[in-house]
C-alpha cells in the first residue's frame, strides 16, 4: 500500500467512477484499476461495488475513505514540515542556560523570537557551568551558555563575566571602585556552591593568593546570596550577570593584584553535530541581543578589562 493508491481510491470515490478519477489523476484507466485491485487485496476488503460504469463505496470503503482522506493530509503537512525544516523556518532548540542568563538575557530575547519565527520552539535547560558543558557534551542541548576558550565546542562569543563582592551599602568596603581579593581574607563570605563558573573562578584566585576564605554559606541561589549579603550576612560573591536591586546593595569588581577575576563568555554548540539553519538564525539573534542588552555593563566599565578571546566560531 502507498500513498498513490491511497490518492486514487479518495480520487475514485470522489469521483464516483474510475474514468473520470483516472483523467484528474493524469492516469490510464486500466493503470487506475489495478491500482484498487491491488490496494483492496492487500486491505483484504472490496472498497467498491461495481454498477455498470459507476462504482459505490462499499461499506467498508466508506470506513476506510475517512481514514485514507486524514492520512493524506498528514503526508501533506509531513511534506510541509520538511520544506520549512530545511528553509529553517520550523523546529526545536534545546538550549542550556545558567539562572541568571535566563534571568537577564532570555527572558528579554524570547517573546520577540517566537514572533518573528512562530514555527521554532525553545527548550531551556537550566544548570551551572560545569553541568551545561557535560549536558553539551553529551548531546542533551544543541546550545549551551559556557566560559568561553574550550577548544572543544564551537560557539560565538557574547560577553565578559565579572567575579563581583556584594555588600550592603553600610558596609565599610562598599565605596572601594575595585576590591582586591586579600581584602576578603578576613571578611565573611556567602558564596555560590561548586559547581557555578564563577565560584570555580573565585576558588581558582584565592588558591593562586593563598588565601582560605570565610565562608558561611555555600548555596544554589543566586537571590539567596543577594539577600543575605543585602540583610548584611556576610559579603556574597557572584557573577556581574546577576541582576541585582537597584538599591540597598552596591557592588565592586574583584581584582587579584589588579587584575580582573572571571572570563568572556560564549554561545557553545558541538561542531560534530548538525545544526539546522532555525538553529543558526537563533545563535546570530540571541548574540546580536546580548552584545546589545548583557548584564554587568556597568560593572565591567569600572573593571579592568578582562582579554577577549578568539571567536571560536566552528
Amino acid at each position: 500500500m502507498d500513498l498513490h493508491q491511497l490518492r486514487t481510491f479518495v480520487a475514485i470515490a470522489d469521483a464516483g467512477g474510475v474514468a473520470r478519477a483516472a483523467t484528474l489523476l493524469n492516469l490510464s484507466q486500466p493503470a487506475a484499476s489495478r491500482q484498487m485491485q491491488v490496494l483492496e487485496a492487500e486491505l483484504g476488503v472490496q472498497l467498491f461495488d461495481r454498477i455498470g460504469r459507476r462504482v459505490r463505496l462499499t461499506s467498508e470503503g466508506e470506513d476506510l475513505l475517512r481514514r485514507s482522506r486524514q492520512l493524506l493530509a498528514d503526508a501533506q503537512s509531513l511534506r510541509e514540515r520538511a520544506r520549512a525544516l530545511k528553509a529553517g523556518h520550523t523546529g526545536v532548540i534545546k538550549i542550556g542556560a545558567t539562572p541568571p542568563m535566563i534571568e537577564t538575557v532570555l527572558t528579554g530575547f524570547l517573546a520577540g523570537h517566537r514572533q518573528r519565527h512562530p514555527g521554532v520552539a525553545i527548550h531551556i535547560t537550566e544548570d551551572g557551568g560545569a553541568g551545561l558543558i557535560s549536558r553539551l557534551e553529551r548531546g542533551d542541548v544543541q546550545l549551551a551558555y559556557v566560559p568561553a576558550g574550550d577548544d572543544r565546542f564551537a560557539g560565538r562569543l557574547l560577553y565578559p563575566v565579572h567575579v563581583m563582592a556584594v555588600m550592603r551599602e553600610a558596609h565599610p568596603l562598599y565605596r572601594r571602585g575595585a576590591l582586591e581579593l586579600s581584602q576578603l581574607a578576613n571578611e565573611p563570605l556567602v558564596l555560590l556552591r561548586r559547581g557555578f563558573g564563577s565560584r570555580e573562578w573565585f576558588d581558582a584566585a584565592c588558591q593562586t593568593a593563598h588565601i582560605r576564605p570565610n565562608i558561611l554559606l555555600e548555596s544554589s541561589s543566586h537571590n539567596a546570596v543577594v539577600g543575605l549579603a543585602a540583610a548584611g550576612y556576610g559579603i556574597g560573591i557572584l557573577p556581574s550577570a546577576v541582576r541585582l536591586p537597584e538599591k540597598g546593595i552596591h557592588a565592586i569588581p574583584l581584582v587579584h593584584r589588579k587584575a580582573s577575576i572571571g572570563k568572556w563568555t560564549m554561545l557553545a554548540w558541538d561542531a560534530q553535530r548538525f545544526l539546522a539553519p532555525y538553529v543558526e538564525v537563533f545563535v546570530e539573534e540571541l548574540v546580536a541581543h546580548a552584545k546589545r542588552t548583557y548584564p554587568g555593563r556597568n560593572l565591567a566599565r569600572r573593571a579592568p578589562v578582562l582579554p577577549r578571546p578568539k571567536d571560536p566560531i566552528g
